[in-house]
This record gives C-alpha cells, structure tokens and sequence, in this order.
C-alpha cells in the first residue's frame, strides 16, 4: 500500500508568510510638575505653580544685600504677604527670621497715623514700593535694601561715668542696632513729610527710600546717620 503524502498548510497567495509583529511599546510617562519654593524647586502633584512675588508682583530672588555685616540680619527671602502674625514675638533675635518688608509695615505704626491700623500701613508700604518701582525701573526691595545699608550709622556716641563727670565716648555700633536705627529714621522721615497734607504717605516715603539709595543727604535718614557719625568723630 502507497503511503499518503503529508498535508501541509496553504501558503498564502503574496508569497512568504509575514513576519510576527511586536507589540507596541507604551509611550513614556509624563514629567512631574514642580514648583519653587524659596529659590529650589519642589515636587508637586497638582500643576506648575508660579514664583513666589513679593505684594504679588515683585520678583525678590535677585535681590543682595551689599552690606557683609548686615546681611545676617535682614531676611529678604521671598513672601508674598509680609506678615507672620507676631509668630516671632518675644523671641531672643527672631527679628532675624521676620520678612524685612514687615519690619518696615511695623515700623510705620509708630506714630499716630498708623498706631495699631496694620492694614493701613501695609497698603501703604505696597503702593511706595509700586511708586519706587515706576521711578527707579528696578527691583523697589533692593533699593529699599541699599537705602538701609546707606542709612545705618556706624559709630554712635555713649556717655562714661567717671566719679561725678559725664565724658562721651564713640563706639560702634552693632549690625542688628543699624538695621534698627535705619528703619526707624526711614519711618519717621516719611512720617514727617507729610505734615499738613503736602504729601501723601505713600509718596513720602517712597521719596524716603529713593533718595536714601542714592546716599543723598537730602533724605532724613542719611542726613540723620551723618549727623551721628559726625557727633562721634568728635568724641573719638
């Protein structure tokens, strides 16, 4: 008996059969959004978030303080509402981690246009900054900073007691008291040219800050460090 010959599958009608495809590969993920925070980036799982703007609208990253010694005292760190709330009260040298913008706002409630009306003052110290920043075309916290490092004295006169005779004597003054005196000359000089309505607060102190950047005399602050310096020269 003849052996019957072996079934073999059709071949198809193209040619040879084709080659068996791979499965797709999956398309890569997604980056992860992040966002900054205090000059670093941060992971976020929400979406990309802007930088933080100082009143919302000013960038501070850029922003240097060119004094050596006072740049330890004065946080200039970026925050878009400059108030913590007295978070940091009653603290030994916590003025140091405070947003030196605040500093400012609290130092304008001195007087008693602005005594306890904290809002009032940070409106104000808003739109003075808006006012520097039209004038100067730059950064309104580095020269409020450079009209701080200008307005800071460096010696001062204190008074020694020998038996029943007062002697002055110059010494110099500490880096955290600089930053004091200066915010408090800056304050009062803006406070004091708007007597009588002359001047609105805002401008008066924006007025303040620009001639103090430029080291002018004119400014109150200046003229008020040159005139300790001068008093301790004599006492030397």
């Amino acid at each position: 008996m003849r052996p019957m010959p072996s079934e073999e599958a059709p071949t198809p009608a193209g040619g040879a059969a084709p080659p068996p495809t791979s499965p797709a590969a999956p398309p890569p993920p997604p980056p992860t959004p992040k966002r900054a925070r205090g000059g670093e980036e941060e992971e976020f799982a929400g979406g990309k978030l802007g930088q933080i703007l100082l009143f919302g609208r000013f960038d501070v990253t850029g922003v240097v303080v060119r004094d050596v010694g006072m740049a330890k005292y004065m946080d200039v760190s970026p925050v878009e509402v400059p108030h913590t709330g007295g978070k940091h009260a009653n603290k030994p040298f916590a003025k140091t981690k405070m947003s030196i913008v605040e500093r400012l706002i609290n130092n304008m409630m001195r007087t008693e246009k602005f005594t306890g009306k904290k809002l009032k003052a940070f409106k104000a110290v808003e739109r003075a900054f808006t006012i520097v920043a039209d004038r100067t075309k730059e950064n309104p916290l580095q020269a409020f900073c450079d009209a701080l490092v200008n307005a800071a004295p460096r010696e001062e006169v204190t008074r020694l007691q020998y038996g029943g005779i007062s002697v002055p004597k110059a010494v110099d003054v500490a880096p955290a008291r600089r930053l004091d005196l200066a915010l408090r000359a800056i304050c009062k000089g803006a406070l004091e040219n708007t007597g009588k309505g002359r001047v609105s607060i805002e401008e008066a102190l924006a007025n303040e800050i620009v001639l103090a950047a430029k080291n002018d005399v004119q400014s109150y602050a200046v003229g008020k460090k040159e005139e300790l310096e001068r008093v301790a020269a004599s006492a030397r």
